[in-house]
C-alpha cells in the first residue's frame, strides 16, 4: 500500500492535492489540514474490479414499496420532529451547542425502549453516565454501556449485543485505528458514519449519532455528515432560558416543519405540550411597550410575548440592543415609524426583547415590533386581549403573511379575542369575529384608541 498527502477543508470536506489558503469551495480561510491516505496497488485495485458484482438494473414500476417501522420514542414532541417516530434502521444525526442537553435527550429515550440499547461514549466514563442516569432517574436493565474510541470494539459490540438502539456520543471522538488521519478529521468522520449507515440498513438497528458544532454555530463537518444521515434534528436553545427547540433540518421519514418544546429541569428535559401558554401566563398586564404576537415554527404556531423600552438618552448617538430579533430588522422599524407617523425617535435608546429566550427571523412580527415601541414610547398600555400580525414595508403598509386561520386559532384559544391583522388576509380568515383588518401602521394604532 501507498501512502499520499491530501489537503482537505475541515469546513466543508473539499480536498485538494496541495495547501490552500482559502477553500475554492465553501471560501473560509486557513481551513485546511494535511492528511496521509493510503493508496491501493494496481494489482489490487484490479483484483477489486474483477470482483466487483455487475450492476442490476430495475424498473421503477417493479419496485415494491414496504411501510417503514416505527416506534415510539418515548417523548412526543421527539415523535413529532421524527415525523411520528423512530423508524427502524434509521440514521440520525442529532447536533446542538455544548451543555444545551444533546446527551441527556438520548439518555433519556434509553429509559423509554423495552428493547436492549447500547450507549457508546467516547467522551465520558462509565461512572459518569452512571450519574447523570442517577439524576435523571434512569433504571434500564436493557441499557449497556460501551466507552471506546475505536471503531473496531463499536462495530464488534454490535455484532455481538444486537441491541434495536445505539447512541454514538460523539462520532467526532471515534476513530478507525486503520486510518493515519486524527479522529475528528473529515476522512474519519465520513470513515465511521460510512460504517454505522451500512449497519443501521443491513441490520435494522437503529443509530443516534451526536456531532459537535462549530464555533459559527454549524454541525462539525456539516455537509459530510448531512448528506449521509436520514435525519438532522438540531437542539436550539441557550444556558440562560428553560426551553430548548428540536429542529429537523433534514428527515427522509417525515417532514421538517416541525419543531418540538422541551424544557431544562433539574431531573432532565421535560415536554412542553402548550409552549404558548407557558410563554404568555406571566405577562405584565399594567406595562406600557408590551405586544403579543403569534410566529410560526415550522407549522406548529406560538404565542409569544414582545417587549420594548424607549428612553431618552444624552448622548449623540442612540442606543440601539435587540435581543431574540434581528437588529437590523428594529432600524428599519423605527425608520418606518419616524417618517410615516413621525415620532421622534432619533433621541432615545431603545430596547426590544423577546421574552422567553425565543428568536423570531419572519416578518409576521413587525406590526407587534412597531405596536410596542410605539407603546412604551407614549406610555400606553395595550389591551391584553389584543394581538398584532403583519409585516410592514417601508411605505408603512401591512402586508399579508401565511397561515394566518393557524395563527387566529392559536391566539383565541388562549383568550385573545381581538387580533390586527392585515386587510389582505382578511378574505382568507374562516372566523372573523373579534378580526381586524388594517392597511397601514397609522390604522393599527387607532385600533387601540377607539
Amino acid at each position: 500500500m501507498k501512502t499520499k498527502s491530501i489537503y482537505t477543508c475541515k469546513s466543508c470536506g473539499y480536498q485538494s492535492p496541495r495547501w490552500l489558503g482559502k477553500c475554492p469551495d465553501c471560501g473560509e480561510w486557513d481551513t485546511f489540514y494535511e492528511e496521509l491516505t493510503e493508496k491501493p496497488s494496481e494489482r489490487t485495485v484490479g483484483t477489486m474490479q474483477s470482483q466487483a458484482l455487475k450492476p442490476q438494473l430495475i424498473s421503477l414500476n417493479d419496485v415494491h414499496m414496504s411501510q417503514e417501522i416505527r416506534f415510539s420514542s418515548g417523548m412526543a414532541e421527539l415523535d413529532r420532529v421524527l415525523g411520528g417516530g423512530i423508524v427502524a434502521g434509521s440514521l440520525v444525526l442529532v447536533g446542538g451547542e455544548p451543555g444545551i442537553g444533546k446527551s441527556t435527550l438520548l439518555l433519556q429515550i434509553c429509559a423509554h425502549i423495552s428493547n436492549k440499547v447500547l450507549y457508546v461514549s467516547g467522551e465520558e466514563s462509565p461512572s459518569q453516565i452512571k450519574l447523570r442516569a442517577k439524576r435523571l432517574h434512569i433504571e434500564n436493565e436493557a441499557i449497556s454501556l460501551l466507552c471506546t474510541t475505536d471503531l473496531n470494539e463499536i462495530v464488534a459490540a454490535l455484532e455481538s449485543a444486537r441491541p434495536s438502539l445505539v447512541i454514538v456520543d460523539s462520532v467526532q471522538t471515534v476513530s478507525n485505528p486503520q486510518m493515519n488521519s486524527a479522529p475528528g478529521t473529515v476522512s474519519q468522520i465520513k470513515e465511521i458514519t460510512m460504517t454505522l449507515m451500512r449497519i443501521a440498513k443491513s441490520t435494522g438497528i437503529t443509530v443516534f449519532i451526536v456531532g459537535h458544532v462549530t464555533k459559527e454555530g454549524a454541525i462539525a463537518g456539516p455537509r459530510v455528515l448531512e448528506h449521509m444521515v436520514d435525519c438532522v434534528l438540531y437542539f436550539e436553545g441557550d444556558n440562560n432560558h428553560i426551553f430548548r427547540l428540536l429542529r429537523a433540518i433534514k428527515n427522509r421519514f417525515g417532514s421538517t416543519n416541525e419543531v418540538g418544546v422541551f424544557e431544562m429541569e433539574e431531573t432532565g428535559l421535560t415536554e412542553v405540550a402548550n409552549p404558548s401558554a407557558a410563554l404568555f401566563e406571566h405577562k405584565d398586564t399594567t406595562a406600557s411597550g408590551s405586544c403579543i404576537t403569534c410566529t410560526m415554527e415550522g407549522s406548529r404556531p406560538f404565542l409569544t410575548e414582545i417587549q420594548a423600552l424607549v428612553t431618552p438618552t444624552f448622548f449623540p448617538v442612540p442606543r440601539r440592543t435587540a435581543s431574540g430579533i434581528d437588529y437590523n430588522r428594529m432600524v428599519l422599524l423605527m425608520a418606518v415609524l419616524e417618517k410615516r407617523i413621525k415620532l421622534s425617535l432619533s433621541n432615545y435608546d431603545a430596547y426590544i426583547n423577546i421574552v422567553g429566550g425565543m428568536r423570531i427571523t419572519e416578518p409576521a412580527a413587525d406590526l407587534s415590533i412597531a405596536m410596542a415601541i410605539y407603546s412604551n414610547y407614549k406610555d400606553i398600555v395595550l389591551p391584553s386581549n389584543h394581538a398584532f400580525l403583519g409585516e410592514i414595508g417601508l411605505s408603512g403598509e401591512i402586508r399579508p403573511v401565511s397561515l394566518i386561520n393557524t395563527r387566529i386559532k392559536e391566539a383565541k384559544k388562549l383568550g385573545i379575542d381581538h387580533i390586527v391583522i392585515p386587510y389582505a388576509n382578511l378574505n382568507k380568515c374562516n372566523d372573523i369575529s373579534g378580526v381586524i383588518g388594517v392597511k397601514n401602521i397609522g390604522e393599527a394604532i387607532r385600533t387601540i384608541s377607539n
